[in-house]
């Protein structure tokens, strides 16, 4: 939660920094590690309690049994039919798993643990009051104070797009352009947040706002909750797989699904990359049609203004969506073209050399 804010420039919404004026310049700075950017849209929900990271680990998509403390990893929550729910940034201090999630769901995902705390020895607190989320460079944010209960500063660090133990990639990897993301979020006490908001008075600091953030994540094809998640998602539409999936742990809700697209079938949709022609000032909102001709073929996710690549949105669109189809973009005042990249290819799924993954059924067949 942000402290009031009464910075020059300031454009706040629902309580949320949007800019300080300057969007494409706090871009910058961001990307080049001299600022740190507010994230109001971010909420935190604290798990403590000797059971979480066990009980965490039977409930969601990642392998977090054994999280070191200060090891940081990304999970998903599914639904019974493998549609992702909700998604959290993870860091352990080794008393508290402390889950970094988009603001909007911070509510539903805290209920929904807690329903499913039964008799285990878990507490489960919606923190987003207490403390404040900042993000940028690593080298960026290490100069911010975080908190730190157990001693250990409370900083995320993105492991996106690396592929992590038990992911796998359907997208680039030695072209993806998240590549070079540099992403870390911390953590703040009021009292820190306070300091730094003084800081930024003073030009001692250079701060930014999630519209800089949002562009900059765009462009690295990072997928997140509230974007690319709709209630139709799958994992493997936005290449999920690679930062938020163990594809041989244990058994979870939804993971039969996960099996079995990744293993016999292919997600019906696929995220693509888009670059719009047109103006500059016209974004197409998050579920404006993409058209071949005047056939609809998929969504608009996310958009944003790069300071570097210009208008720039992440669409989920059929998977048999040509890759080289000349697409068109509905705006607010009339079409867009636009030129895709796919992120996620046609053929992902049941493709030559994944690893398998053992199935649910045969699972339970074999613990019988």
């Amino acid at each position: 939660m942000l402290p009031p804010l009464d910075l020059p420039g300031a454009i706040v919404q629902d309580g949320v920094l949007q800019h300080l004026g300057n969007p494409l310049g706090e871009q910058r700075a961001l990307a080049q590690g001299h600022a740190v950017a507010l994230l109001g849209d971010r909420g935190v929900i604290a798990v403590s309690g000797p059971d979480r990271l066990s009980w965490l680990d039977s409930l969601t998509s990642q392998a977090v049994a054994h999280l070191a403390p200060g090891e940081s990893t990304e999970l998903l929550v599914l639904d019974p039919h493998g549609h992702v729910e909700h998604v959290a940034s993870v860091l352990d201090d080794g008393e508290t798993t402390w889950l970094v999630v988009d603001a909007a769901d911070v509510e539903s995902l805290s209920a929904w643990l807690t329903r499913m705390r039964f008799r285990l020895r878990v507490e489960i607190r919606d923190a987003t009051g207490d403390l404040v989320v900042v993000g940028g460079t690593d080298a960026a944010v290490r100069r911010v104070t975080a908190a730190a209960p157990e001693g250990r500063a409370l900083m995320w660090q993105d492991p996106w797009p690396r592929v992590q133990v038990g992911g796998h990639a359907y997208g680039p990897d030695e072209d993806h352009p998240g590549a070079d993301w540099d992403w870390t979020e911390a953590l703040l006490a009021p009292e820190d947040a306070d300091r730094l908001l003084a800081d930024a008075r003073r030009g001692d600091i250079a701060l930014a706002g999630s519209l800089a953030a949002d562009a900059l994540r765009i462009a690295a094809w990072r997928p997140r909750w509230r974007g690319e998640a709709d209630e139709r998602a799958l994992p493997h539409e936005a290449d999920w797989l690679r930062t938020a999936v163990h594809l041989s742990k244990g058994c979870y809700r939804g993971q039969e699904t996960v099996a079995k697209v990744h293993n016999l079938g292919h997600p019906p949709r696929r995220l693509v990359a888009l670059h719009l022609d047109g103006s500059d000032s016209v974004l197409p909102a998050p579920g404006s049609p993409v058209r071949i001709g005047e056939d609809a073929v998929g969504a608009i996710t996310s958009s944003a203004l790069h300071h570097e690549e210009g208008p720039i949105a992440l669409a989920l669109v059929r998977r048999n969506t040509p890759i080289d189809a000349d697409l068109v973009v509905d705006t607010e005042v009339g079409a867009v073209a636009a030129a895709q990249v796919a992120i996620v290819p046609p053929e992902a799924g049941a493709v030559a050399g994944v690893p398998r993954i053992t199935r649910l059924s045969r699972r339970k067949v074999a613990e019988a």
